[in-house]
C-alpha cells in the first residue's frame, strides 16, 4: 500500500489527528487525584501512568504541576507521583510553625508512598522539595530506592557555603528576611507584598500562569514562610568552614543519586556542589546546566526530562 492510497492517506491523516491531540493534551485532564492522610493532615498529590513508583516534591513558591513536563516524559513507564506541600494549594494548610517541621514534611512523603500503594519510590525534590528528599533519604532510607535533587545543594556543601562564601551568605539574605517577617509585610517578598501574583512571577510560560495564580490563591502565604521560620538553617559564624559540615554531618547514603542545578540560580550558589561526592557512598551523576536559573526543571525541561528518564532506566529498582 502506497501513501498515495485512500486508505494510507486516512491512515496517516489519522495518525496525525492522535499525536495532535495528544500533544495538545494538558496533563491535568490525565492525572487522577488522590490524598493521603498523615495523622489527620491531608496532602494532595496527583498520579499517572503504571510503573515503579517516582515521587515528586515542589519547592517554594510552587505546586505539583511544576513537574507536568517531567510525568508527560516518564508516565509510558513509571507511575509518576507529584504532591502539593502541606501549605500549598490542595494540601491542608495547618497553622502553627511546628506544623512545618521537617520531621513532618517527611512524614508526608512516606505518607504518599505509602498511600501510593508502594513499599519504595524514586524521590525527586526541588528546592525545599530537594531539602525535603534529601532529609527524606537520611531518615527513611528504607523508602528510598533512588534519589533526585534539584537546584538544592547536599546539606554539608550548604552548611560549608553558609559559614565561608560570602556571596552565599548574601544570597540567603532573603530567606533570613522571610525568618523574620510576616506574610502580611509590604515588602517581605524581595521588596514587595506576597500575592498570587508577585508568587507567580517567577513563571514564564504565559500558559501556565494563571494556574499558578490559581494555586496560590488556594495556598497559605504563612505557612510558606514557615518552611523557613522552622527549617532554614541559622547563619553560622563566618569562616566556620568545615567545622560547620562536621557539627551536623548527615548520614552516607548508598542509594544512586542525581543532582541537576541551573548553574544561573541567584539563590544557591553552585560552590555548594563541591565534595558532594565526597559525602556519599552510592554513585552520583550530577548535570549543571549553564544558563539555566533555580527552576532548572522548567528552564530545561528537555534536558532535564530526557536526562531523568535515561537515569532511571539504566539503574532498575532492586527486588
Amino acid at each position: 500500500m502506497t501513501i498515495n492510497s485512500p486508505p494510507a492517506r486516512t491512515l496517516l491523516c489519522l495518525m496525525l489527528i492522535l499525536c495532535a491531540a495528544r500533544a495538545g493534551a494538558d496533563l491535568r485532564d490525565e492525572v487522577q487525584h488522590h490524598y493521603a492522610d498523615n495523622d489527620g493532615v491531608k496532602i494532595h498529590y496527583v498520579s499517572a501512568g503504571r510503573g515503579p513508583l517516582v515521587v515528586f516534591i515542589h519547592g517554594f513558591p510552587d505546586f505539583w504541576y511544576s513537574w507536568r513536563h517531567q510525568m508527560e516524559a516518564l508516565e509510558d513507564r513509571f507511575r509518576v507521583v507529584a504532591m502539593d506541600q502541606r501549605g500549598y494549594n490542595r494540601s491542608d494548610h495547618p497553622e502553627g510553625v511546628e506544623q512545618y517541621d521537617m520531621a513532618l514534611l517527611v512524614a508526608d512523603v512516606a505518607a504518599v508512598v505509602r498511600d501510593a500503594g508502594a513499599q519504595r519510590a524514586t524521590i525527586v525534590g526541588h528546592d525545599w522539595g530537594g531539602a525535603v528528599a534529601w532529609q527524606v533519604a537520611f531518615r527513611r532510607p528504607e523508602i528510598v530506592e533512588r534519589l533526585v535533587i534539584l537546584n538544592l545543594p547536599h546539606p554539608n556543601g550548604l552548611a560549608r557555603e553558609l559559614a565561608g562564601n560570602p556571596e552565599q551568605r548574601a544570597n540567603s539574605a532573603y530567606a533570613r528576611r522571610f525568618q523574620e517577617g510576616s506574610a502580611d509585610d509590604p515588602d517581605i517578598f524581595f521588596g514587595g507584598p506576597m500575592t498570587a501574583e508577585s508568587l507567580a512571577g517567577w513563571v514564564t510560560d504565559p500558559a501556565a500562569r494563571s494556574d499558578y495564580i490559581s494555586a496560590f490563591q488556594r495556598s497559605d502565604f504563612t505557612a510558606m514562610l514557615n518552611y523557613y521560620k522552622r527549617n532554614y538553617p541559622r547563619l553560622p559564624p563566618p569562616s566556620a568552614g568545615e567545622e560547620a559540615v562536621a557539627a551536623n554531618a548527615p548520614p552516607r547514603l548508598t542509594m544512586p543519586v542525581l543532582m541537576f542545578h541551573g548553574l544561573a540560580d541567584q539563590a544557591l550558589n553552585s560552590d555548594a556542589l563541591n565534595n558532594t561526592w565526597d559525602w556519599l557512598d552510592g554513585d552520583l551523576t550530577l548535570v549543571t546546566v549553564p544558563g539555566a536559573g533555580h527552576f532548572v526543571q522548567q528552564d530545561a525541561a528537555d534536558l532535564v526530562s530526557r536526562t531523568l528518564r535515561w537515569w532511571l532506566l539504566a539503574r532498575p529498582p532492586s527486588g
